[in-house]
C-alpha cells in the first residue's frame, strides 16, 4: 500500500517544516526566473493538418508568398456616399500602406497602377466600401500590437472627417476575459470563514492555493519555450489550479482537525493521519484530473499540447503544496488552527443535518434514485441535437468593432461576403488551366453561391485562385453544405486537383475534427479514470458507477448550453444570440469538469470506502461517510461556482458558453450527484458495492484507504466492528 510513504512524506514535512517552507518560496522564486529566461510567445492558433482547408494553405502559401501572412477586412461606411468621400478613404489607404509589416491596401477605387476597384467592394447603395490589407504579421507578438494601433491612429482620423471604420479582425476587439480568480479567490475566503469559522483554518488553503499556482503559471510559460501553448492556458490552469488547490487543502485541513480532536491526539499524529488518508484521497484525485486533461492530446491538434501541459503541471504542483506544504504549515498552526474564530463551535456533534439527508435518501432509495437520474437525463436531453461550428461576429456584442463591420459587410453585400471561401486550384499544364476556369463559371451558378470570381493565376501560372462568396453566413448549416458539396461533388466530378481554403472552411474543418474526435477523447479518459477507481477502492459497481454518474451530470451542463445558447431558451437574460455550440467548448467543459467532480467523488468515496473498511457496514458507512465530507465537497463546489460564474457576465460568446457550462456541471455535480445518486444508489447496492472478482482483485496493484493505526483513534483498521446503534454514532469534525 501508501501508506508508508505518505506517512513518511507527512513526518518529514512537519518535523522539518521551515525547511519545506523556504523550499517553496525558492520553488516560487526561481520557477518565475526560468519562465522568463525559457519563455517562448504564445501560439494563436495551429494548423489543421490533413484537413483540405489545411492542403489550399500550403498551395497559397507556396504560390501565392506575396499576398501576406494575414489579412484585415475594413468594412468603410459614408451614409452620404463612398463616392463622395473618396479623398478621405484614398488617404486612409495610403496611411495604412505606409506602414511597417504591411504588404498592400486594396483600396475599392480604381488607381492609376491598375490596382484596386475590386468587383464587390462597393456595396449597391454606394454607402459602404471594403478595404483589404495585407500585413507579414501572423501572429499576436509585439509587431501586430503596434500594427494594430498605427490602423487604428489611420482610422481614427479618417473618423473625425465623418467617416465609419470598423474591423472584421480579432486584432481589433477590446473585450477581456472576467477576473474570475479574484473574484473566486473573495469568494473563497467568505466561504472558508464559514465553513471553517477560523481566520487560521481559511488562510491554510488559500496560501496553499496561491504558492502553488504562483508555480504553476510559471510552468505555463516554460512550456511556452517547448511546445505550441494557447494564450489562453493561463486562465484555464488559473480556474483549475486554484480550484483544486483550495478543494484539495480544504479536504486535508478537515481531516486534520477531525484527528487533532481526539483525545491524545498531538498535531503530528494528526497531520500524519491527514496526509495517510485525505492525502492519498488527494493524489488520487489529481491523478484522474491529470488523465482528463492529458486527454487533450487525442485531438489530434498541436496547439492544444501546451493547454494540456500547461494546466496538467498546475495541478500536479497543486497537488504537491498539498501533500507536502500544507503539513509544514499545519505543524506551524498545531493546536492554534482554531484561534482567531469568528463563532464558537462544538468540538463534538451527535447529529448533523447530513446525517438526517442520508437516512432520508436510506429510507427511499430508489425514488431518489429514479428522480435524481430523471433530472440529469432531462437535462442533458437537448444534447442529442448539438451542433458544433464557430460562431460568426454577428454573435458579437453589440457595439463591438467586429460586430459593427459584420453588420454593415452583411447590410451591404450579403452575410456571405463575411466569410469568403477561397478554392486553391493546381494548374500545373495550360488544360488544367482552362478547366479551372470552367469550373469556377460552373461554381458561380451553383445555388448557395451569390458571386465566384473568375480564376485569378499565380505568377507562375502552377495554380490559381477561386473566390467564391456563400449566399448565407459563415455559421449557417448551408454554408457547410456548400462546402462540403463542392468538396464531395463539384471538385472531384472536374478531374482537378483543388482545396477548398480560408477562414470559413478552415472552422468548419477544426469544427469536424473536433466533431470526430471528443468521443475519442472522452471515452480514453473514461476508461483510465475507471481503471485508476477500480485499483483504489477494488469495486467493480463503485467505478463503473463513478464513471457513469460523472458523465451524466457532463451530459447535464451540455444539455443546457445547448438549450441557452443553441435554441436560445432565456438567451435574453445573458444577451446571446442563438448559434451553434463552439467546437473547443465540449472538449474544454469535459475537461475540466471531469477532473474536478472525480475530486467530489474520490473525497466522498475514500470517506465511505474507509468507514467500510473498519465496520463492514454499507449503510453505515455511506451515512457516516457522506456526513464527513459533505461540508467540504458543498464548500469546494461554491467556490468553484464562484470562479466560473462571473464568465457569464463576460463580453464574448464564448467565454459566456464556457462560464455557464462550467458553473452548471460543478452545482449539478455537487448537488444532485454527490448528494442524492451516491448514496442513493450505494443504499440500492448495498455489499454489492464492494463486489470484485478475486482473479481481478490478485492481478491489480493495491492502494488501500485503510486508516493507518494512529494512537487516540477509537477506530483501529482490519478490526471488526458492531452494527452501528439505531441513534447515530458521535460524529468529531
Amino acid at each position: 500500500t501508501m501508506e508508508p510513504m505518505m506517512k513518511t512524506l507527512a513526518t518529514f514535512s512537519f518535523r522539518h517544516r521551515w525547511f519545506v517552507l523556504a523550499t517553496w518560496i525558492v520553488g516560487v522564486v526561481a520557477s518565475a526566473m526560468l519562465s522568463s529566461a525559457v519563455g517562448g510567445e504564445y501560439a494563436d492558433g495551429g494548423r489543421l493538418v490533413g484537413t483540405d482547408s489545411d492542403s489550399a494553405y500550403e498551395l497559397i502559401n507556396r504560390e501565392f508568398p506575396d499576398n501576406g501572412a494575414h489579412s484585415v477586412t475594413v468594412a468603410v461606411h459614408s451614409p452620404a456616399g463612398i463616392t463622395a468621400a473618396r479623398p478621405k478613404i484614398e488617404q486612409f489607404v495610403a496611411q495604412v500602406a505606409a506602414e511597417t509589416g504591411v504588404v498592400a491596401v486594396e483600396s475599392p477605387f480604381p488607381t492609376e497602377q491598375g490596382g484596386g476597384g475590386g468587383p464587390g467592394q462597393i456595396s449597391a447603395d454606394g454607402t459602404v466600401a471594403i478595404v483589404n490589407i495585407d500585413t507579414s504579421i501572423a501572429s499576436a507578438n509585439g509587431e501586430e500590437v503596434v500594427l494594430v494601433a498605427a490602423i487604428e491612429t489611420a482610422a481614427d482620423t479618417l473618423r473625425a472627417q465623418g467617416v465609419g471604420v470598423e474591423f472584421a479582425d480579432y486584432a481589433f476587439a477590446t473585450g477581456s476575459v472576467p477576473a474570475s480568480e479574484i473574484f473566486g479567490l473573495i469568494a473563497a475566503v467568505v466561504i472558508l470563514l464559514i465553513a471553517f469559522g477560523s481566520v487560521v483554518a481559511m488562510g491554510l488553503p488559500l496560501f496553499t492555493a496561491i504558492v502553488g499556482i504562483a508555480i504553476g503559471l510559471a510552468g505555463v510559460g516554460i512550456w511556452t519555450g517547448i511546445v505550441d501553448t494557447p494564450d489562453f492556458t493561463v486562465q484555464v490552469a488559473s480556474m483549475v489550479g486554484i480550484g483544486v488547490g483550495i478543494d484539495y487543502a480544504l479536504f486535508i485541513v478537515t481531516r486534520f482537525r477531525e484527528a487533532l480532536a481526539r483525545p491524545n491526539a498531538t498535531p503530528e499524529t494528526a497531520v500524519v493521519e491527514a496526509i495517510a488518508t485525505a492525502g492519498r484521497a488527494v493524489l488520487v484525485a489529481g491523478c484522474t484530473v491529470v488523465i482528463s486533461l492529458m486527454g487533450m492530446f487525442l485531438m489530434g491538434l498541436s496547439f492544444l499540447h501546451g493547454l494540456a501541459l500547461g494546466t496538467a503541471s498546475a495541478v500536479l504542483v497543486a497537488v504537491a503544496a498539498a501533500l507536502t506544504l500544507l503539513p509544514a504549515l499545519l505543524g506551524f498552526a498545531g493546536h492554534k488552527l482554531d484561534r482567531w474564530s469568528i463563532h464558537r463551535r462544538p468540538t463534538v456533534v451527535k447529529e448533523s443535518v447530513w446525517h438526517r439527508w442520508s437516512r432520508t435518501i436510506q429510507r427511499r432509495p430508489k425514488a431518489f434514485a429514479v428522480t435524481g437520474l430523471a433530472v440529469l437525463l432531462a437535462a442533458g436531453a437537448p444534447t442529442i441535437a448539438m451542433r458544433l461550428a464557430v460562431a460568426d461576429m454577428g454573435n458579437d456584442p453589440v457595439g463591438s468593432t467586429t460586430r459593427a463591420a459584420y453588420d454593415l459587410i452583411s447590410k451591404g453585400f450579403g452575410p456571405g461576403l463575411n466569410g469568403p471561401l477561397v478554392i486553391a486550384v493546381d494548374t500545373p499544364s495550360t488544360a488544367t488551366t482552362e478547366s479551372a476556369g470552367d469550373l469556377a463559371r460552373e461554381i458561380a451558378d451553383l445555388p448557395g453561391v451569390a458571386m465566384a470570381s473568375d480564376l485569378i493565376p499565380s505568377e507562375s501560372g502552377r495554380a490559381g485562385l477561386i473566390q467564391v462568396i456563400p449566399t448565407t453566413s459563415p455559421q449557417d448549416v448551408a454554408t457547410e453544405n456548400l462546402v462540403r458539396h463542392l468538396r464531395d461533388d463539384i471538385i472531384p466530378q472536374s478531374g482537378l486537383t483543388a482545396h477548398v481554403g480560408g477562414s470559413t472552411a478552415s472552422d468548419i474543418d477544426f469544427s469536424h475534427q473536433m466533431a470526430t474526435r471528443l468521443p475519442v477523447f472522452i471515452g480514453a479518459v473514461l476508461l483510465l479514470s475507471f481503471l485508476l477507481l477500480l485499483t483504489v477502492f477494488r469495486s467493480v459497481l463503485v467505478a463503473v458507477k463513478a464513471v457513469v454518474l460523472n458523465l451524466l451530470s457532463i451530459g447535464a451542463a451540455y444539455g443546457v448550453m445547448v438549450a441557452v445558447f443553441q435554441w436560445g431558451w432565456g438567451g435574453s437574460l445573458l444577451n446571446v444570440a442563438t448559434a451553434p455550440i463552439e467546437p473547443w467548448a465540449p472538449m474544454m467543459l469535459f475537461a475540466i469538469v471531469f477532473g474536478l467532480s472525480m475530486d467530489y467523488e474520490v473525497f466522498l468515496l475514500s470517506s465511505i470506502k474507509e468507514r467500510y473498511d473498519a465496520s463492514r457496514d454499507n449503510s453505515g458507512a455511506v451515512v457516516e461517510g457522506l456526513a464527513a465530507t459533505a461540508r467540504v465537497i458543498t464548500a469546494a463546489a461554491a467556490i468553484m461556482v464562484c470562479v466560473f460564474g462571473p464568465f457569464v457576465f463576460g463580453e464574448d460568446r464564448g467565454i459566456k458558453l464556457i462560464g455557464l457550462g462550467l458553473a452548471t456541471a460543478v452545482f449539478i455535480d455537487a448537488t444532485i450527484v454527490r448528494m442524492i445518486l451516491v448514496p442513493a444508489t450505494m443504499e440500492l447496492l448495498g455489499e454489492k458495492n464492494w463486489w470484485i472478482p478475486r482473479r481481478l482483485d490478485r492481478v491489480l496493484p493495491h492502494v488501500s484507504f485503510e486508516a493507518p493505526a494512529i494512537p487516540g483513534r477509537s477506530v483501529q483498521p482490519g478490526q471488526p466492528q458492531p452494527l452501528p446503534a439505531p441513534r447515530p454514532r458521535e460524529l468529531v469534525r
